[in-house]
């Protein structure tokens, strides 16, 4: 089948099987590999993406659900030269390590900010990244780069 999308801001129209999950798109069809697949469990949120506008892990949606969508990966937030202030918090407070839950994490954590309306604290970043696991950080730095981005997003 072809799905029709646009990812991060271009129009992208791609032949998919029907069982196509829309990591698997994502990176073997349109080579944005920072989605990164973890667990294909739904478990670990390194595949979060933003799908018209709302964080969705992207291996438990079908291709063919994306359809019409709008999907932003990490590749359409920033770049190096131009972090999101989000990236730029992150770095800033050391809150990765081996870097592989980093852009789940990240996703996650714009889409918490978002809708957090600027209100949130320690327990309401640790309560909204509960669907993102980190093998490395002990995720107090995490939630410090999330208190800090959400002042200057």
């Amino acid at each position: 089948m072809e799905i029709t999308l646009t990812v991060n801001g271009a129009a992208k129209a791609v032949d998919v099987p029907d069982n196509a999950l829309l990591v698997d798109v994502l990176r073997e069809s349109l080579g944005l590999t920072g989605t990164h697949v973890g667990c294909d469990t739904s478990q670990c949120g390194a595949c979060v993406v933003h799908m018209n506008g709302d964080a969705v892990k992207s291996c438990t949606v079908l291709a063919g659900q994306a359809d019409g969508a709008d999907v932003t990966t990490i590749e359409g937030i920033g770049n190096p030269d131009d972090l999101h202030p989000m990236q730029e918090a992150f770095r800033d407070n050391h809150a990765l390590q081996c870097g592989f839950c980093t852009p789940g994490m990240i996703m996650s954590a714009i889409d918490l900010v978002q809708k957090g309306g600027g209100a949130l604290d320690e327990a309401a970043v640790r309560d909204g990244l509960e669907g993102n696991l980190c093998r490395c950080t002990g995720y107090h730095n995490i939630v410090k780069a999330v208190l800090a981005a959400q002042s200057s997003m």
